[in-house]
């Protein structure tokens, strides 16, 4: 499913530990069924849970033609916010498979990640699918459309991107953009105390 190392997925049979948290800090990501994640989407909304599927434009050629679609930018998962006692209510949605999580317990998914790809969606730029990384420079984008968004940067070729990632899934996502707008800073690093020196984009993908 995507998953590597502690992480499983919990389903309706699968009993949570007492303390578990209620969910109220951060995101929960959602397996689906194969090509099931828009009626999963649908579904937990309608129920009244806060959804986000992200979507990017898939360019399909065919012999005769060109066509543009939607497609999930990461398959087999949405993600939501949820709280402990709504549990059945997710796992009895339709295309839903379970809950991600760590050791009976569901794992949350830091504010920052989902926020930084809805920010990187939302601002109408061209976002794709990118192997998984964890080498490279953490950096801030400071000018142009992505101002703001950090990650990590990546030379592909003769241009450069921003890998965007979700850590519990072990995906990422990547946007173009251009080596002079961005600035190296640490992860957990404050706005405003920017350090200035010299990049070294990761081509390890």
């Amino acid at each position: 499913m995507g998953v590597k190392g502690r992480s499983y997925v919990l389903n309706s049979d699968t009993r949570l530990h007492k303390d578990s948290p209620p969910w109220s800090t951060g995101w929960l990501a959602v397996h689906t069924r194969h090509q099931h994640e828009s009626l999963a989407a649908r579904s937990l909304t309608y129920k009244g849970f806060e959804v986000f599927l992200p979507l990017y434009i898939s360019v399909r050629q065919w012999s005769d033609r060109i066509r543009e679609l939607s497609a999930p930018l990461f398959p087999g998962y949405v993600f939501l916010r949820g709280e402990l006692k709504q549990q059945i209510g997710i796992l009895t949605t339709p295309g839903v498979l379970g809950l991600v999580g760590f050791a009976g317990v569901p794992a949350i998914i830091p504010d920052a990640e989902i926020e930084a790809v809805r920010q990187a969606l939302a601002r109408r730029v061209q976002v794709e699918p990118y192997p998984f990384l964890k080498c490279g420079d953490w950096v801030r984008v400071n000018d142009g459309p992505l101002e703001g968004l950090e990650g990590i940067l990546v030379r592909h070729k003769k241009q450069f991107r921003l890998v965007l990632s979700v850590q519990l899934l072990q995906k990422s996502a990547a946007v173009e953009v251009d080596a002079w707008s961005v600035e190296r800073a640490p992860k957990h690093e404050r706005p405003g105390s920017v350090s200035s020196f010299t990049l070294n984009p990761c081509s390890c993908a």
